[in-house]
């Protein structure tokens, strides 16, 4: 299957979820060179529909028909189903991007990486941040951080209520802490309340990692406002991020992309993550930009932080 895959001239792409981000994946594999949109699967049919006609695309809400009709699968359902649909398209031999977070239990997250690895096909994950950081140059600093420090709030929405602010948004910078630090965490310490969901609606916690690291998360789905920023703290100096403004500063002996938001990853984050996806697809990179194994590891990491918030 992965020797036909990547003799394909043009791959045949399906999303599952018609979405908000179901919508913003079906565009990317419009838009993006080498690939078509074929299909989009939903339970809800006329809402495929509306989605995958005006794309060229043909609507599903068979499973197994939606399978046999593409090359490569995009998963954007709700969290919460998000390792029935990934899994089904593994074990059919399709390689998969699965939104964030990969899953929402351990099992399933251990469950996605090794069925993609019985099936010898990629599996990546949607943490786009990932890609601004590559954009910036900071994965390419030669030295351990020392500490990080991340706010992420965003106001009320009834968006992503299936889980905790922890899997929603937190996620992202857990991504993030783990890119940067070799060493595994010890402990998570912290706190957090549910005040209009049925989950963790704001969290703030501490974990320690086994080389003396500490990453302070603190996230909410219940602010007053947006933030988005980051602090890395290295031996020689710090970044200071603001994921907003799209702007860092920087104080490190280590030059940055100052104008990383004009490079084609910085001004489409989820584009360049797709992108990678298809090139690990077709054999041109040895991996996504962020691989199943990675996303179950920042997984289990959020899991914790749930557990020492009380979630």
């Amino acid at each position: 299957m992965t020797q036909a895959i990547l003799k394909a001239p043009t791959l045949k792409a399906g999303v599952v979820g018609a979405g908000v981000f179901g919508g913003y994946h079906a565009k990317k594999y419009v838009e993006l060179p080498g690939v078509e949109l074929v299909g989009v699967f939903d339970i809800d049919l006329e809402r495929a529909r509306v989605l995958a006609e005006p794309l060229g695309a043909t609507a599903y809400d068979d499973m197994a028909a939606f399978l046999a009709a593409v090359d490569v699968v995009t998963v954007a359902t709700p969290a919460v189903h998000h390792a029935k649909a990934a899994l089904a398209a593994l074990k059919a031999g399709k390689p998969v991007y699965c939104e964030k977070p990969l899953a929402v239990t351990p099992e399933d997250g251990d469950a996605l990486v090794a069925a993609a690895m019985k099936a010898g096909v990629p599996l990546a994950c949607g943490h786009q941040e990932r890609v601004v950081f590559q954009a910036m140059g900071l994965l390419d600093i030669p030295e351990q951080p020392l500490r990080l420090e991340a706010v992420r709030r965003g106001t009320p929405s009834d968006r992503n209520l299936d889980v905790s602010v922890v899997l929603d948004l937190m996620i992202h910078d857990i991504d993030l802490a783990l890119a940067l630090c070799e060493a595994q965490p010890m402990t998570v310490d912290g706190e957090g309340a549910i005040t209009r969901s049925e989950s963790l609606d704001w969290v703030k916690v501490e974990a320690m990692f086994e080389n003396g690291f500490i990453a302070v998360f603190d996230s909410s789905r219940v602010a007053e406002a947006r933030e988005r920023t980051m602090k890395v703290v290295y031996p020689s100096g710090e970044v200071e991020i603001d994921f907003l403004a799209r702007t860092f500063r920087n104080t490190t002996p280590f030059p940055l992309i100052e104008d990383f938001t004009e490079t084609s990853a910085g001004k489409d984050p989820l584009g360049q993550s797709v992108a990678g996806f298809l090139a690990a697809v077709r054999g041109e990179s040895p991996r996504p930009v962020v691989t199943g194994e990675e996303a179950a590891r920042a997984l289990d990491l959020a899991l914790a932080v749930e557990w020492a918030a009380g979630g």
